[in-house]
C-alpha cells in the first residue's frame, strides 16, 4: 500500500519538500529526511514488556534509547522482561483479559491471533517501509492482515550454524558443509572425536522451532499448502524426519528436554562442536572475563543453515515485532516510541551495539556497519530478506499462530527421533493435530 499524501499530512509533523514529493511517487528513499511523529496524550505513562536479553548490549542500548525517549516526550517508560517462552502466553493473557503492557514485543505470527484486539499501526509502517527501504517479505506477512498493519516487525535472533572452527577441521572439513548430506557427515565425524553436535528438540520457541522448521522446508515438507489445506502427513515431511531422526544419534545426550538457554550453556561449557544458534554464544565468549572464554571466541565461526534437496535456502528466523494492545490509554503515545526506537538514530547503535543479534526487516539497514566492522556478524545480515514465514506456503493467521505455539512440528520431530513414534506415524499424529487448527 502507497504512502498516500492523504496520511502523510494527517500525520507528518514536517517534511522536507524533495522527499514528500518522491515518497508521494512511491519512490522508496533510504534515510530520507522525512519525519513523523504522533503527539502523546496528555498525562502518557507507557509499560512496554519484552522478552529477556541474551545479549547485554541489546538491552544497554535498548534502555539508553528508551531514556532518550522519556527525555525527548516526557513519556516515562517502565520495560519489563520475560523468558522467552513465557511472553507469548502472557501476551495471549493481556488480550483476553484486556488489561497489561500497553506494548508487548511478541513472536512470529501473535497479532494474528487476536487482531481485533490491537491498535493498527498501518501509518507508522508505512511510513518506516518508505523512508528504509521497504520492508522484506517475510517482515510484511507477519505484520500485517489484509492491507492493515497489526503488528511493527522489530526483525529475527538470526540461526546460524555455531561451531569450533579447529574441532570441524579435525574432523576432516576446511569449512563447515552447507548441505544437509554434509551436515550428517560432520554431525558424525564430531561425534567420533568426542565433540558432539547438540540442537534444541524440545519446547524452546527460537532454537526448536528454527532449525527444525528449516529442515523440514529444505526436504519439501509443510504444515500446509497454498490453500491452506493440511499436507504434513507427505512423503517429503516422512524423509525429513528420518535425516533428522540419523542426525539425533550424533547429538549430545539431553537435546529432547532443551529450551533456548540450554544450547548456550552447553556449548559455552566446551562440551559442542556444534549448534545451530543467534551469535550470543560467540557474544558471550568474546566478552566474558574467563580467558579461557576469550580463547573460545577466537574459534567460533558461524556458517549458513544447511540447505536441503530442494536446493535453495529454507530458513526460519525467531521473528520478533511489537503490538500495541488496544485497551491502551496511550495509543499516540505508545506508535510515537515505537517510531522514535525504529529510526535510524536509535536502531542502528542498538543493532550494533547487539553485535548483530536482530536482524533487520527493513531494507536499508542492510548498510549498517555492524555487519562490516564485526565480521562474524555478517553471516546473519540476511536473515530475514531470505527467512520463510510459519504456515508455509499458506497464510498467516489463528491457525498458524496456534500450530506454532502448541509445538506441533516440534513435536513431531522429536518424537521420530527418539524413538516415540516411527516418522510415517509422527508425521500422521502431527497432521492430526494440525487438521483440529486449521478446520
Amino acid at each position: 500500500m502507497s504512502f498516500t499524501r492523504r496520511r502523510f499530512l494527517q500525520t507528518s509533523s514536517a517534511v522536507a519538500a524533495g522527499a514528500a514529493s518522491s515518497q508521494l511517487l512511491g519512490i522508496r528513499q533510504p534515510f530520507a529526511q522525512d519525519t513523523m511523529s504522533f503527539k502523546p496524550e496528555d498525562g502518557a505513562e507507557l509499560r512496554l514488556l519484552r522478552w529477556s536479553k541474551f545479549v547485554q548490549g541489546d538491552e544497554t542500548l535498548w534502555m539508553e534509547n528508551t531514556k532518550k525517549f522519556t527525555e525527548a516526550t516526557g513519556v516515562p517508560v517502565r520495560v519489563d522482561n520475560e523468558s522467552w517462552e513465557d511472553v507469548r502466553p502472557k501476551a495471549a493473557v493481556a488480550a483476553n483479559v484486556g488489561s497489561g503492557p500497553d506494548i508487548i514485543l511478541g513472536w512470529f505470527d501473535d497479532p494474528h491471533q487476536y487482531p481485533d484486539k490491537l491498535v493498527p499501526l498501518t501509518d507508522l509502517a508505512e511510513y518506516l517501509g518508505n523512508k528504509y527501504g521497504g520492508w522484506y517479505d517475510a517482515a510484511q506477512r507477519y505484520g500485517k492482515k489484509g492491507d492493515e498493519w497489526i503488528g511493527l516487525p522489530l526483525g529475527a535472533s538470526g540461526a546460524r550454524v555455531v561451531y569450533r572452527q579447529k574441532w570441524v577441521q579435525e574432523a576432516g572439513f576446511e569449512t563447515f558443509p552447507t548441505d544437509t548430506q554434509g551436515f550428517l557427515d560432520v554431525a558424525k565425524k564430531l561425534k567420533e572425536n568426542g565433540h558432539p553436535m547438540g540442537m534444541a528438540l524440545g519446547h524452546g520457541v527460537g532454537d526448536a522451532n528454527g532449525w527444525l522448521h528449516t529442515i523440514l522446508w529444505g526436504f519439501g515438507g509443510k504444515m500446509v499448502d497454498e490453500e491452506n489445506a493440511v499436507v504434513l502427513d507427505s512423503p517429503e515431511t516422512v524423509a525429513a524426519l528420518e535425516y533428522v531422526k540419523e542426525l539425533y544419534q550424533y547429538f549430545i545426550p539431553g537435546t529432547l528436554s532443551w529450551l533456548d538457554p540450554n544450547n548456550n550453556k552447553v556449548f559455552l561449557a566446551g562440551e559442542l562442536g556444534a549448534t545451530i544458534n543467534g551469535i550470543s554464544i560467540w557474544y558471550a565468549a568474546k566478552n566474558s572475563d574467563d580467558p579461557a572464554l576469550q580463547e573460545m571466541a577466537k574459534d567460533i565461526y558461524h556458517a549458513q543453515m544447511p540447505i536441503g534437496p530442494v536446493g535453495k535456502p529454507t530458513e526460519l528466523h525467531l521473528f520478533t515485532q511489537a503490538m500495541v494492545f488496544g485497551y491502551t490509554k496511550y495509543p499516540n503515545a505508545a506508535k510515537e516510541y515505537l517510531r522514535f526506537m525504529w529510526e535510524k538514530e536509535q536502531y542502528e547503535p542498538w543493532q550494533l551495539a547487539a553485535n548483530g543479534y536482530i536482524s533487520h526487516p527493513l531494507a536499508a539497514y542492510a548498510e549498517n556497519s555492524v555487519w562490516t566492522e564485526i565480521p562474524k556478524s555478517e553471516p546473519y545480515r540476511d536473515c530475514v530478506k531470505n527467512m520463510l514465514w510459519n504456515g508455509y506456503s499458506g497464510e498467516l493467521g489463528p491457525a498458524s499462530a496456534a500450530t506454532m505455539a502448541d509445538y506441533i512440528i516440534v513435536d513431531m520431530f522429536a518424537q521420530a527421533a527418539s524413538g516415540e513414534r516411527s516418522p510415517k506415524d509422527a508425521a500422521k499424529y502431527a497432521a492430526r493435530r494440525a487438521e483440529r487448527s486449521y478446520r
